[in-house]
């Protein structure tokens, strides 16, 4: 998987305020490594991480790298700016993936190579990581 310098959206807005559940995933995804939180005693997934399996009410957890291809699950186009910083780079676009070997998660994220016309439910894509000064952002392209 790919680590780019090039930004989706810009610097000012990253922001990630990671708690004990989600560290592990973010010092993962600096690393240029995706990986989801799972039950330890059902292995059913839980993004974003939790303390507790919403299926089997264990607290032991995991974490479970994947490969990082999926597929688009959902979309839409952002074409209203909310805020200041993000004028310059409306219309952008928000996705939602899914990946096959974490049944159940669903990414949000960005599709950094695709246009409106080109995003399609079912669109197989991949991850890659952009590199910000605060913060390493998951975001998927065109496989």
């Amino acid at each position: 998987m790919t680590i780019s310098q090039e930004h989706y959206l810009p610097e000012s807005v990253v922001a990630i305020f990671p708690d004990q559940y989600s560290r592990e995933y973010w010092d993962r995804i600096a690393r240029g490594e995706l990986a989801f939180q799972r039950c330890a005693q059902c292995k059913t997934f839980r993004h974003p991480p939790g303390p507790m399996c919403p299926k089997c009410s264990s607290f032991e957890a995991e974490w479970h790298t994947v490969e990082g291809k999926g597929t688009i699950y959902s979309w839409e186009i952002v074409t209203l700016a909310l805020n200041d910083a993000l004028a310059d780079y409306v219309p952008y676009n928000v996705v939602l993936v899914e990946f096959p070997d974490a049944p159940g998660v669903r990414l949000v994220t960005n599709c950094i190579d695709a246009s409106k016309e080109q995003l399609s439910v079912g669109m197989p894509v991949e991850v890659i990581y952009q590199k910000y000064s605060k913060a390493t952002l998951p975001r998927v392209r065109k496989a």
